[in-house]
């Protein structure tokens, strides 16, 4: 199984780097956050495509 060319032995590696330089309490901190992050980013590009959509549509009324 291959993610983004990572092979499963890396993701292993990865992971034990992350326990030894985090600790293994705060990771599903670091984890929370990061999904947090993701979310509100996600929500951030929803939102400024949807007014891109209106401010195209307003254009358009306004040239008919």
């Amino acid at each position: 199984m291959r993610i983004f060319g990572i092979g499963m032995q890396e993701l292993l590696v990865i992971l034990l780097i992350c326990v030894l330089i985090f600790g293994a309490a705060k990771l599903p901190e670091i984890g929370r956050a990061l999904g947090k992050t993701i979310k509100e980013f996600k929500k951030s590009m929803k939102e400024m495509g949807s007014d891109e959509e209106e401010g195209d549509k307003t254009s358009n009324k306004a040239q008919k």
